[in-house]
């Protein structure tokens, strides 16, 4: 079955059908970069570009609608990060980061879209601006792969060369320039539209964290010990998880420490002992190289490398396991758990989610 976000693509009723679309008449553009107007002006031309690109039309029914649905949303953030600097100038920092989180959760909550696909929407919408940017980044291969990790390229492609043509600018020659470029580069690294083939997954996961360590390169493997590090929104069913398929591993757990220290997760001064105690306890298992699951949310990017950081420090192997279920039943199971947390605060975690990527850690297991 064929997912589609709307089967009816006509402007007029994708601005009744969904409020941020209605937002982007209001959401204004600089001039020097989009002289064609607001939001909406730039998304209906983008959309009309991609419709003519010769790669998009022969790519299959379901890859079209992922990489419509992109189009469509990749500017959706500009209505919040919009600002009008002292110089006269409209800028949108952060749009895009900021996009892939509201896409995921307005996609989480209000459509069935599979996981897969609503990743690589999310994905796309947060990597749109890449093929115009990555040759100044300060290590272009390495942002590349990364980005490969998460998002087809060759879809991303699409989209940056439509939101390139879909805009009247000065330089627009120049955007499709850099959008060749990109191209170029990513067959040159073997990852247009597939995965970059790593020797191994401590290669992949030693590459991304080490400045001077070649793609290719087979690492000797003398990691010791194993940790399992949890990562879900409450309700996703961790604790069930565990018991039915990770038993005989000792279990780490911070809301377990809470309780014992009758600590509110609110508090956020009390957590940081919370912390502390995971720690050290955490420190304990590695020394004696015995494997343990770490349960938490770790629903951030930033929280679970701070762990990751720790647990490699001891040479251990890691391994990321993320659970997720379909939104009503998140918030069945998080109103029957024993210690439910308050829906108004599990709206905002949700806002937050950064679904782990394959190259945080030697294994990313997604249980959805």
């Amino acid at each position: 079955m064929i997912w589609t976000l709307t089967t009816d693509k006509e402007w007029a009723q994708l601005e009744k059908a969904f409020d941020w679309v209605q937002d982007m008449k209001t959401t204004p553009q600089d001039a020097r970069h989009h002289a064609e107007g607001d939001v909406a002006a730039h998304t209906q031309m983008v959309l009309a570009e991609l419709a003519k690109l010769p790669d998009y039309q022969h790519l299959d029914v379901q890859a079209k609608e992922v990489v419509w649905a992109a189009a469509l949303m990749h500017d959706i953030e500009k209505r919040s990060t919009t600002v009008l600097e002292t110089d006269g100038r409209i800028t949108s920092r952060g749009h895009a980061k900021k996009g892939e989180l509201s896409v995921r959760t307005w996609l989480y909550q209000h459509t069935d879209v599979p996981f897969e696909l609503r990743e690589q929407i999310a994905k796309l919408v947060r990597y749109h601006g890449l093929p115009l940017w990555f040759f100044e980044k300060q290590n272009p291969e390495k942002a590349i792969l990364q980005a490969n990790m998460e998002v087809n390229m060759h879809w991303l492609g699409l989209l940056a060369e439509a939101d390139s043509r879909g805009r009247i600018c000065q330089d627009q020659a120049d955007l499709l320039y850099r959008n060749g470029l990109f191209k170029s580069y990513c067959e040159e690294l073997n990852c247009w539209g597939q995965l970059f083939a790593f020797p191994s997954n401590l290669g992949q996961f030693l590459y991304f964290r080490k400045e001077d360590q070649a793609p290719d390169y087979e690492p000797f493997d003398d990691t010791q010990g194993e940790v399992i590090l949890l990562s879900g929104l409450p309700g996703t069913g961790k604790d069930t998880y565990i018991q039915k398929h990770l038993r005989g591993y000792e279990v780490l757990s911070l809301d377990d420490i809470r309780r014992r220290l009758k600590i509110d997760p609110t508090d956020a001064k009390a957590n940081g002992r919370v912390i502390q105690e995971a720690k050290e306890t955490a420190k304990g298992f590695l020394r004696k190289k015995q494997p343990f699951v770490f349960n938490a949310t770790n629903i951030s990017r930033s929280m679970r490398e701070i762990w990751i950081d720790l647990f490699t420090s001891y040479g251990a192997q890691t391994k990321i396991i993320y659970l997720e279920v379909p939104y009503r039943q998140l918030i069945s199971q998080n109103r029957n758990r024993a210690y439910p947390v308050p829906d108004a605060v599990l709206s905002r975690m949700l806002g937050k989610l950064e679904v782990p990527a394959l190259w945080e850690a030697q294994e990313v297991k997604y249980v959805v």
